[in-house]
């Protein structure tokens, strides 16, 4: 297995075989809470106005994003796990958009055989998807701060599947005042920060705790969605 890391957006455009794309804080790890809590699908998307358009068209599909990691107006919940998991999930649709994640996903979309969203909550079963599908490649993206900046949770989270992919030992043990003392995890502490509640850094940092593999599917006439694998062992 041939596994080659890049980043942001270009890096996840030019993934091929499979591609994970990483964003720890929030987007990854919301995608992966929703399907783990029933939703159907969760469709990620670029363009706000767009996901506007089609919470219009479909006003019983939840519609949840950011810019700048804060929420948009007209949207149902911001880009925040502790936020959508309040939501009635089962059998729901989530329409998503945020600064880098949702960017990520979209473009190595159109590039890579298969793409998943990869994130700490779910990184065991991630690796063992890929594990299970043997593939020839693999390219981990890690999405960074606003897909413009390298970031630690990316970057630990990538340095994690790397080493699992390769049968390396890695020290969870060390991830949490790591992934504390990142920049992009002051704002859960924050209480001005009330777009960004504490229990989401809970809910993203927590390696290992959901058993869901979330790939994108690309059905013909329809929106590329991620949804839950099939064929996984999780």
């Amino acid at each position: 297995m041939r596994i080659r890391c890049a980043d942001f957006v270009a890096g996840a455009a030019s993934a091929s075989g499979i591609a994970v794309v990483i964003d720890v804080f929030r987007a990854c790890s919301l995608v992966a809470h929703a399907l783990a809590a029933g939703a159907t699908r969760v469709i990620p998307l670029e363009d706000a106005d767009e996901a506007l358009a089609l919470k219009a068209a479909h006003p019983d599909w939840w519609l949840a994003g950011e810019r700048h990691a804060k929420p948009l107006p007209g949207f149902d919940c911001g880009n925040s796990p502790t936020q959508i998991l309040a939501l009635p999930l089962a059998g729901r649709t989530l329409l998503h958009t945020t600064h880098a994640g949702t960017q990520g996903l979209a473009a190595a979309g159109r590039s890579a055989e298969v793409v998943l969203s990869g994130a700490l909550v779910n990184a065991a079963a991630t690796v063992d998807y890929i594990h299970w599908l043997a593939p020839s490649e693999v390219t981990i993206v890690a999405m960074g701060h606003e897909a413009r900046e390298s970031c630690v949770e990316d970057d630990l989270c990538r340095d994690l599947l790397l080493a699992r992919l390769r049968g390396e030992p890695f020290d969870t043990a060390a991830l949490p005042a790591r992934l504390r003392a990142a920049p992009a995890a002051l704002k859960f502490f924050d209480p001005a920060a009330h777009w960004a509640p504490e229990q989401d850094f809970a809910l993203c940092s927590a390696v290992d705790t959901l058993p869901v593999v979330a790939q994108l599917r690309l059905r013909p006439g329809a929106l590329p969605a991620l949804e839950l694998a099939s064929g996984s062992r999780t």
